[in-house]
């Protein structure tokens, strides 16, 4: 089993994923930068980090690996602990762990395993297809400095002209008003030619409408009373899965079912396999997913399991 590929895969749509019993991989988003002496432009993307004081086991990378590998939650449980004893019994002989598109692991002398990400992908999908790249240095400062060489050496001397020669700035001076005031004529006409258009074409609308109106509108003789529907709408981005089909009819039905038992199922639309979820419930609070997941469990469907997931 290559565990890589499955947390490689979370890390695109998680922040964090667990490893039971081993740690999590901790995703940061960082913002675009400039590198000043190089001038080459990073975009923004997730920094990768371990933290070995995570360990609980929460459920995403187990069902992940149960749904892909088409095994029991049991097996994909199995599975992880194995592969996480054959990591630190290499670490403990002084071996580096490299993961794939994640980075690389080693233990040091205090025993604590220390992480270096890799930098050869980038997990923040709103950056998908960009990359960084160097520009050129833009160089003012030398065609200033040559500017002021030539007027240094070739000084630019004004001389006044005769007060009789000047006679022609007031006749341009007029036709630049003509014109102006002609300009803004125009403009104003042009203007209240368009209002006037939009006015016609509202009002011919506006009777249109009353038109079609007037012929859809009917009278019923015995109306029947007015029926008021509360609905509570459910809210939040933690999600107990119950399962996920492949047959739009098979989700609704298993949505039957659940409702039938008094949870508040529903579907929340498709994965990336295209396949319809369905929850039991969603939740606001993670505390509070994780106590209906555990009754869940204990009560009716032991492979529930919790989705972090926001909706649109």
């Amino acid at each position: 089993m290559q565990l890589e590929t499955y947390i490689s895969d979370l890390l695109y749509r998680y922040d964090c994923v667990t490893v039971p019993g081993f740690g999590a991989f901790l995703t940061n988003r960082v913002s675009a930068k400039v590198h000043e002496s190089t001038h080459t432009f990073y975009p923004p993307k997730k920094v990768l980090s371990f933290n070995e004081q995570l360990q609980n086991n929460d459920g995403l990378l187990a069902n992940y690996i149960a749904e892909i590998e088409k095994i029991p939650y049991s097996t994909s449980i199995d599975k992880i602990s194995k592969q996480v004893k054959a990591i630190k019994s290499y670490l403990i002989e002084g071996e580096t762990i490299k993961l794939d598109n994640i980075g690389e692991l080693i233990l040091n002398s205090e025993g604590n395993i220390v992480f270096s990400p890799s930098s050869h992908i980038n997990y923040l999908t709103d950056a998908f297809g960009l990359s960084h790249f160097t520009s050129t240095d833009i160089k003012r400062e030398v065609y200033k400095d040559e500017v002021e060489a030539i007027e240094e050496t070739a000084p630019i001397a004004f001389t006044p002209e005769k007060r009789s020669n000047n006679n022609w700035l007031k006749y341009a001076a007029a036709a630049v008003i003509v014109l102006g005031l002609g300009g803004f004529g125009a403009a104003k006409y042009y203007n209240n030619t368009i209002e006037n258009h939009n006015q016609l074409a509202q009002e011919e609308a506006n009777a249109q409408l009353d038109a079609k109106v007037q012929e859809a509108t009917f009278v019923i003789s015995n109306p029947l009373p007015a029926a008021t529907l509360s609905l509570e709408k459910q809210t939040g981005n933690y999600h107990i899965v119950a399962g996920a089909f492949r047959v739009e009819a098979n989700s609704d039905k298993k949505v039957n079912q659940l409702r039938d038992k008094g949870y508040k199922a529903r579907k929340i639309g498709k994965n990336r396999y295209g396949l319809h979820e369905v929850v039991y419930a969603s939740y606001k609070t993670r505390a509070e997913a994780q106590q209906a997941l555990y009754e869940i469990r204990r009560e009716h469907n032991r492979d529930a399991w919790l989705l972090i997931k926001k909706l649109d």
